[in-house]
């Protein structure tokens, strides 16, 4: 059984991802963005899972959540799923919420950040960036971000497996009614990542697509734009990665 953490899970893709791992007999810690939205959770934490509450918007409600955590039994596995579609919170909850929470958390054994297929859309340069939402973010962006932490982590912490997933363009109430791929397969491969003794879900640095690795955008595997953005989060939070 694994402790898990799996933040954004009052609904869509980490709300399935989350009643999943339940299900499998794992330790699961969920979260929402306030005690309105957590009371929605109810089902989840009346049988047992721990939760946490803060939006992801704001910074000291980041590191407050992470301490609580951390004076917690560690976590086994991290699944960074929160993410907003649209407006001045994109660059807060997208990549820096999950950088804070890397760089305070003590390091668990797995990894896993939600891409998107945008990514490819993102631009890979960290000048001029407003990481504190003063104005809309890019979604695309911010998924090119996440998607390069996640390949950073890999490569600076070869004993920890971090991944990131594009979990497709899925019907939940980010991806519309009318979203075409799977919402099934959209949560799967995530959980698989986090838990698995399959070998396949043993590997590092990898950007998955339905329990299948792609080819990311380019930029996610250059170590100096790995680099340039990780001394760029470090600068804006005051944070650094921990070392090794």
């Amino acid at each position: 059984m694994s402790r898990i953490l799996i933040t954004g899970s009052v609904d869509g893709l980490g709300r399935l991802t989350a009643e999943a791992l339940h299900a499998q007999g794992h330790d699961v810690i969920v979260h929402a963005r306030n005690a309105d939205r957590a009371a929605h959770l109810r089902p989840l934490t009346d049988q047992g899972a721990g939760i946490v509450i803060g939006d992801f918007a704001d910074r000291d409600a980041v590191r407050r959540i992470a301490a609580e955590l951390a004076g917690q039994a560690p976590l086994d596995a991290v699944i960074h799923n929160v993410g907003v579609w649209s407006g001045r919170k994109v660059m807060p909850v997208n990549i820096i919420a999950p950088y804070l929470l890397t760089a305070l958390l003590p390091l668990p054994r797995r990894l896993v950040y939600l891409s998107s297929g945008s990514h490819f859309g993102g631009r890979p340069r960290v000048g001029g960036v407003d990481w504190q939402g003063r104005e809309a973010g890019s979604y695309g962006d911010s998924k090119l971000y996440v998607t390069t932490l996640a390949a950073a982590m890999a490569r600076l912490f070869p004993d920890v497996l971090s991944n990131s997933v594009d979990p497709g363009w899925v019907p939940t109430r980010m991806g519309g009614a009318g979203a075409p791929d799977s919402l099934e397969l959209g949560h799967r491969t995530q959980e698989w990542l986090a838990t698995s003794d399959d070998p396949d879900a043993h590997t590092s640095g990898g950007y998955w697509y339905h329990q299948h690795r792609q080819e990311p955008d380019p930029s996610v595997h250059d170590t100096a734009f790995q680099d340039d953005l990780l001394s760029a989060l470090a600068d804006e939070t005051g944070e650094r990665l921990p070392r090794r």
